[in-house]
Formats: C-alpha cells, sequence, structure tokens
C-alpha cells in the first residue's frame, strides 16, 4: 500500500473505533497514557477524540502545502464535535481520507507547526498516530482492539527501519521485548513501547 492507502486505512478505522463509543463513555476519564503535555488534568474520552479531530481537520491543507499562517492557526480550535460527535467525526475524517486519497506527490513540503517534511515523512507521522490510536482507545472503551492486517503491516513497513531514530527523539518509550515469532500487531505494539498483554495504563 502507499502512504496515503495506510493513511486512509488507519482514519477509517479510527473512526470505526469513534462510531462504538456509547453515549455514558464521552465523559470518562483517559488512563495516563493519555495525558496530553499542555496540562496537568487527565483528559477525557471527548478530549482525545476533540485532538484527532482537530488534527484530522488540518490534514487537506498540510497535504496541500498551505501553512498554519495561510490558513489561519486558529481555524480549527473550539469544539468540533458539537452535539452529534460521532457524526461531526466522520465529517471530518472524510474529508481528510479524501485529500489523502487525491495526493499525487510525496515528496511536496508539508509545513507543520514543528517543521517542514515531505508529504511521505508527514504520513509516516499521522498514520501511526491513527492507527495505534483506534487500538488504545478501543482497549479503553472494551470494544474488539485488533487492527485490520493490512493497516498493521502498513504502519510496520512505515516505521520499523526508524524507530530507533524517532526513540531517541522521545517518541517513543522504551521497547517492548515481545517473541520474534509472535503476531505482526504485538510487534508492533512492543516497537513503539506498548505491551501487547495489558491494556492502557
Amino acid at each position: 500500500m502507499t502512504e496515503p492507502d495506510v493513511f486512509i486505512l488507519a482514519d477509517r478505522t479510527l473512526n470505526g473505533v469513534v462510531a462504538q463509543i456509547r453515549d455514558d463513555q464521552w465523559a470518562m476519564e483517559m488512563p495516563p497514557s493519555f495525558a496530553r503535555r499542555a496540562t496537568d488534568q487527565a483528559p477525557t474520552l471527548r478530549d482525545i477524540i476533540t485532538y484527532h479531530a482537530y488534527d484530522d481537520s488540518w490534514v487537506p491543507d498540510m497535504l496541500a502545502g498551505r501553512t498554519m499562517d495561510e490558513v489561519g492557526k486558529a481555524n480549527f480550535k473550539g469544539d468540533l464535535l458539537g452535539a452529534d460527535p460521532k457524526a461531526s467525526f466522520a465529517a471530518i475524517v472524510a474529508k481528510a481520507c479524501a485529500a489523502a486519497g487525491e495526493m499525487d506527490d510525496l515528496e511536496r513540503t508539508v509545513h507543520c507547526s514543528f517543521g517542514d517534511f515531505t508529504a511521505r515523512e508527514y504520513f509516516y507521522q499521522i498514520n501511526m498516530f491513527r492507527g495505534l490510536r483506534a487500538r488504545d482507545i478501543a482497549e479503553v472503551i472494551g470494544v474488539d482492539s485488533q487492527l485490520p492486517e493490512a493497516l498493521v503491516q502498513g504502519i510496520w513497513d512505515e516505521i520499523s527501519a526508524h524507530a530507533e531514530e524517532w526513540r531517541a527523539l522521545g517518541v517513543f518509550p522504551a521497547a517492548v521485548a515481545v517473541a520474534d515469532d509472535a503476531p505482526l500487531l504485538d510487534r508492533l505494539l512492543g516497537l513503539t513501547g506498548r505491551d501487547p498483554n495489558q491494556g492502557p495504563s
């Protein structure tokens, strides 16, 4: 699969998990592994999905090569989920996936808030984030956390060669030892510092 293909599968997988959130779960406090740097307060599930909606809202502009200043840094601030969070999130995902599907130049410069990258490198970051978070959120809300085999393979192919480099930069915590013959999802989780035998903590 190409990087845009992996993105579309990852984003749709995350949307599939969000679609299974019960009405009584939106306000639940998330485990410490979901803590955000900007605050010491534990985020709620809605906070986490709101951030994903915010991140996804930027995808079309990022892939088009626009800067945040051109778009407006505050353009996607605020409540993006509204009264029908599942429908709102699905609509944002649809726009992001459409933009990824039209991407025809993986060497185009993407202007992120933390630096400039090629579109290919940008996809590496956002594909992993969505795919692994789909699994993490599914674990928290108690639904099937298995990821599509094609998605696991796609993320593995994108990040395995860069994992130690990124770990040195603080992207991943220390790797968790997993048997070489373990399922690829377990090896991917271990590579990114997640214990496949434990839920989110």
